[in-house]
């Protein structure tokens, strides 16, 4: 007699959860789920505009080049692509890394770079071999969402530096650190997204970007610089990175092929001095062993042809227009109480909104009306950031974009209307903060408010 397939039972009672409780390791307790995969799930929906993840649009991608490539794998190499590979990638797909890097001035060695799974675990193996539990990291404030879960998980305690129109706040920053050598602590690292930041869309100027360089040698710490963007820039004049200003000693650069090819092929890399990448190697040895041969041979071919950077500049024009699009949505849609930054690249808008509002709560209102965004303080570690929003224009084209910001301009007036006819009174732009990068004010003593005027709304309309 065949048994019935067993079927697990519901593990819902309190014995149960205790006894997995008790099972579970310490650094469980302070994990944090990804703001950005929550929603996976329901921005999936074909009514949802989504708003909210960090998605290229990669239905520009040619599927006529994409078969032909996989097919000349497929007749020519299928053995080897479906092998296992070096840890450290193959040496062709490093050759395809350094194109991209030269074509923002850097040349870094070929054994200095490592092959990963995404940039997504370029972080992960920085903070795995840099990290012990209670060691300071810095990064800046709002960061990528999507390093907070992993700053938490190996248990940091993570110090944010204020932004502005200008990047993180190298000054602020002088002023911690010389708190922490005070206090006999050194940071493990600076972790930095000095280009078109996510969340915020600023640029880390110049002048900031030879300070940070300076600060982490005189402390001989490490910078993580993580660069997804850089490419991606629509006006103004290229900045040099970090890593080129710093030439490697104390620069762990973090790259991607996301968001300049496709973020399902799942590669990128970082770069690091020799003592370092050695441990990050042994990381990447214990967490997958190598990185897709796969991917790695579809990433060699599609460089063979020698058009990815004019692949590139379609995406440019593309994603430009969109954030042109947004901007005027923002200003047609959302309250004279709201304002946002103006990026000059990148894929990412910040707007911050009258502190009475919570996007959190305003996420489950525009969920109903089947829209999505990113809440603010999923880019924070302290709960800061509840009045503000991370806006993605890449992944939506023009019509859902302004549909999108639509909603969500529907259901910010609700609130905004409810509050003056509660209080009586009228309600006031967004509170001017040094943490809320572009807000009015945020250059306090540094000038007149025309020069922020590019990073928020305008009272009389128009966007800049």
């Amino acid at each position: 007699m065949t048994e019935s397939p067993h079927r697990r039972r519901s593990h819902t009672t309190a014995h149960d959860i205790e006894r997995y409780a008790a099972l579970f390791a310490e650094r469980t307790q302070v994990m944090r789920s990804s703001a950005m995969r929550d929603l996976m799930a329901i921005t999936a929906r074909p009514e949802v505009i989504s708003l909210a993840g960090g998605l290229p649009d990669t239905s520009t991608f040619p599927p006529q080049t994409f078969a032909a490539q996989m097919t000349k794998i497929a007749q020519e190499s299928a053995a080897e692509a479906l092998q296992y590979g070096p840890t450290e990638g193959f040496e062709e797909t490093v050759d395809c890394i350094l194109q991209v890097m030269g074509a923002e001035g850097m040349l870094p060695d070929h054994e200095d770079v490592i092959v990963t799974t995404g940039g997504q675990q370029a972080i992960d193996l920085v903070c795995k071999t840099l990290i012990d539990p209670g060691d300071v990291v810095i990064c800046e404030a709002p960061t990528y969402p999507g390093a907070v879960p992993v700053f938490c998980s190996y248990q940091a305690d993570v110090i944010q530096i204020e932004c502005d129109e200008d990047g993180m706040k190298v000054d602020q920053l002088e002023a911690v650190m010389a708190e922490l050598v005070a206090g006999g602590r050194r940071p493990k690292f600076i972790y930095s997204v000095p280009s078109f930041q996510n969340p915020a869309g600023v640029t880390l100027s110049l002048e900031r970007r030879r300070r940070l360089v300076e600060l982490a040698r005189e402390h001989e710490i490490l910078i993580a610089e993580d660069n997804p963007y850089g490419l991606l820039r629509f006006e103004g004049e290229p900045l040099p990175t970090l890593y080129q200003l710093d030439g490697g000693d104390y620069v762990v650069y973090l790259g991607t092929f996301s968001k300049i090819l496709s973020p399902g092929i799942r590669l990128g890399w970082a770069v690091a001095p020799p003592p370092v990448m050695e441990k990050i190697v042994l990381g990447k040895q214990a967490s997958d062993l190598c990185t897709s041969t796969l991917s790695q041979y579809f990433v060699r071919e599609y460089f063979a042809e020698g058009r990815w950077s004019e692949y590139v500049e379609s995406l440019i024009e593309l994603y430009r227009g969109r954030r042109d699009v947004m901007l005027e949505a923002l200003e047609r849609y959302f309250p004279p109480s709201a304002e946002w930054t103006r990026p000059e690249g990148g894929l990412f808008i910040w707007a911050t909104l009258p502190d009475y509002i919570d996007t959190g709560d305003l996420l489950a209102k525009a969920l109903r009306e089947n829209v999505a965004f990113v809440p603010g303080q999923s880019a924070y570690v302290d709960g800061r950031g509840a009045s503000s929003m991370r806006l993605n224009f890449s992944g939506s084209n023009e019509e859902q974009i302004r549909e999108g910001i639509g909603r969500i301009g529907k259901v910010i007036w609700e609130q905004v209307n409810l509050y003056e006819t509660l209080t009586g009174e009228e309600s006031q732009p967004a509170a001017s903060s040094a943490s809320r990068p572009g807000a009015a004010g945020s250059r306090a003593g540094q000038g007149s408010e025309e020069s922020v005027i590019p990073f928020r709304r305008k009272a009389e309309g128009g966007s800049q």
